[in-house]
């Protein structure tokens, strides 16, 4: 299963107000910042197709896009070819890549029509956290159990959580992909969208080439340049990668040790606390101040304790003052959890909220953690073009939504908390049928 992912390693960052974690969303109104670069997505395997023509054509009238190319794709590569050269690739580096640096008009068309992320968090995680793969990861775990006892004493990252992103983007391994990784690399490098992000990755790509790691021809992946059973960006599999098992290659598709020893590594350098929680089921009364329930606002748990959110078992929290924030990626009627500081490596690995949460809580099952709740009754979501209605009409009452996609990104749900607060509504920052129906009915006023 893969991901739609993109980047390099960007910081967690938080829009005011609201849960970040959502593709391409800028912040809050009214002064936008840029929300972190998605890292990694879900693209599914794709047969790569030879070019037609060495000029690349611009898009499709029926892919939405926000730019245009319309210059020489062989003029590019002759650049980026004297620009890795200058960065100390070496020619025989290139000239063994370079029948594969090719424009994929296939990729552009992928690229501009992602959806995945749209999807609400019970109907994403009950594909993506299914049983087979909290089975899959605990049998992992057991199988390679001495190799994952000396990566947690290592990187001090814990089994579940290697084996949960491990999970999620290749299952296991099953799954890496069957694209040729280079031609997708060139093609999102020459790019107008993304060029400067994967400029880097092709790059990072040509010196895991030249390090000997592996061939052209053995970079297979998902179609965004993704490779290993962990889906890695060039830059990640070449900053990150271990060589575990000694051979004097980092293998990331083929072996084992190399890819739980370097999920681990990637996983520490992103901030991961040693034998600290990252998240746990919880209950949420009828009555609570919604609009704390917020990532960026954390409160000891003896406050929410005060606040009346229990244990999932119905048993009251730890009254500590650990710091924790109150998550509902479904709002008030939703499961919710409470989440701590390395929670904040889930968004930075994807920052998709769908995709953070999923992960993280798959990481609880596979742990031992029980089935999770499904809400209360009463409990709605809007449909893909019903979101991009919603954004619009935050967007005529002077909201920045950034992309009006379909997708609750950061700035989208920090719109919804405020218009829902000055409706006297539960602030808690989720888009339902019954805010849309309030705006249409102000549109329509005016």
């Amino acid at each position: 299963m893969k991901h739609w992912k993109y980047l390099l390693a960007a910081a967690f960052l938080v829009a005011a107000g609201t849960f970040v974690l959502a593709q391409g969303a800028s912040e809050q109104k009214p002064k936008p910042k840029p929300a972190p670069a998605n890292m990694f997505g879900f693209p599914s395997p794709e047969l790569r197709q030879k070019p037609k023509t060495a000029v690349a054509p611009a898009p499709t009238p029926s892919v939405t896009a926000t730019c245009r190319n319309t210059g020489s794709f062989d003029r590019w590569l002759a650049d980026f070819k004297r620009e890795a050269l200058e960065q100390g690739i070496s020619q025989r580096t290139l000239n063994a890549a370079g029948s594969q640096l090719t424009y994929e008009q296939s990729i552009i068309n992928r690229d501009r029509g992602q959806r995945v992320f749209s999807q609400g968090f019970l109907q994403f995680s009950d594909r993506m956290a299914a049983g087979h793969r909290i089975k899959g990861g605990q049998a992992q775990i057991q199988k390679h159990a001495a190799l994952f006892k000396r990566v947690e004493e290592q990187y001090g990252v814990p089994g579940p959580v290697i084996a949960s992103f491990w999970g999620l983007e290749t299952d296991f391994g099953g799954n890496i992909g069957n694209i040729t990784t280079l031609p997708s690399l060139a093609t999102l490098a020459y790019d107008c969208r993304r060029s400067d992000l994967f400029r880097k990755e092709l790059l990072s790509a040509l010196k895991i080439i030249q390090r000997g790691d592996l061939t052209p021809d053995q970079m297979i992946g998902s179609w965004a340049g993704e490779l290993g059973q962990t889906q890695f960006l060039p830059a990640h599999y070449y900053d990150y990668g271990v060589d575990f098992d000694g051979d004097g290659k980092i293998n990331l598709l083929r072996s084992t040790p190399d890819v739980i020893a370097s999920t681990a590594n990637y996983i520490r350098s992103l901030g991961w606390k040693q034998h600290e929680p990252w998240m746990h089921e919880v209950r949420v009364p009828a009555r609570l101040p919604w609009d704390q329930a917020d990532i960026a606002i954390k409160h000891p748990r003896s406050q929410w304790a005060a606040w009346g959110v229990r244990q999932a078992n119905g048993q009251p929290l730890d009254a500590d003052e650990k710091p924790a924030s109150l998550l509902l990626p479904m709002g008030r009627l939703g499961p919710a959890f409470l989440v701590y500081e390395n929670f904040g490596i889930f968004p930075q690995w994807n920052n998709s909220l769908t995709y953070s949460t999923t992960a993280a809580f798959l990481a609880t099952r596979i742990a031992g953690a029980g089935p999770m709740s499904r809400g209360k009754e009463g409990l709605e979501s809007l449909s893909f073009e019903e979101i991009r209605e919603l954004q619009r009409l935050l967007v005529k009452r002077g909201y920045d939504v950034g992309k009006i996609d379909g997708i609750p990104g950061a700035a989208t749900r920090a719109a919804v908390k405020d218009v829902q607060m000055q409706l006297k509504m539960p602030a808690d920052s989720y888009p339902t049928p019954d805010l849309l129906n309030r705006l249409r009915g102000r549109q329509e006023a005016r």
